[in-house]
């Protein structure tokens, strides 16, 4: 653990801490599907930033897989139902600084190691946390009978930190953020077996078509590395 990128570290958990607060805010104006759509413009966000920050190649089929995707999350989420809304912009800026996140931990994993990447996550987020939570000299705590799930939400949270920067020290970011798109179809599987949501074609077709642009993607960029070899 060092301090040798501690500016790095600050705009990352900075543009991370921005993207959950709008996330935040966003899901009080407008419907969950609305906000997803957007949520998972990232990839086409870090698509188009990846070469001027990260110098990866940016390719036809890469373009075309992630709007493939994306495509599938629409017909998933179908946003255009609910109409405009003012959590639009807050939801759109929640996107841009998740994309931003994705680039700032890329360049952090070619430069430190996960280990201080997650110190500074978790030391900065808390610091921003308790900043928001107690500018006005009143921090509200948590019921007891919260606490365990508090705890689980932490341990959840980080974990997933842990994997997705594990995953972009593997692999480059524009073949990483597609594969967010897995989580739509989960949170449906989820919501049919213990929320008793349905289940529609919408869902499904929409399911593979972000399966197929994933597996598209990462078989693209297997194909590339086998030629490399």
């Amino acid at each position: 653990i060092t301090t040798s990128q501690l500016g790095l570290h600050f705009t990352r958990n900075l543009a991370h801490f921005t993207g959950q607060n709008l996330w935040f805010y966003a899901v009080t104006l407008i419907p969950f599907a609305q906000l997803f759509a957007f949520e998972f413009s990232v990839p086409i966000w870090v698509m188009l930033a990846a070469p001027f920050f990260l110098g990866e190649r940016l390719n036809a089929l890469r373009v075309f897989s992630v709007f493939v995707g994306f495509f599938g999350i629409l017909i998933v989420t179908r946003p255009w139902i609910a109409g405009l809304a003012p959590g639009i912009l807050p939801a759109a800026l929640c996107a841009i600084a998740f994309a931003a996140t994705s680039i700032f931990t890329k360049q952090l994993t070619k430069i430190t190691t996960i280990t201080c990447i997650m110190f500074w996550l978790t030391t900065l987020q808390l610091i921003f946390g308790l900043i928001c939570a107690g500018y006005d000299g009143n921090i509200t705590l948590p019921a007891a009978s919260n606490i365990p799930w508090v705890a689980l939400i932490g341990v959840c949270g980080l974990l997933a930190h842990f994997c997705i920067t594990r995953a972009l020290q593997l692999a480059p970011a524009t073949v990483v953020t597609p594969v967010d798109f897995c989580r739509l179809p989960i949170i449906a599987i989820i919501g049919y077996a213990f929320y008793d949501e349905p289940i529609d074609a919408y869902i499904i077709g929409g399911a593979i078509l972000i399966f197929a642009a994933n597996y598209l993607n990462i078989w693209s960029e297997n194909k590339t590395k086998k030629a490399s070899i």
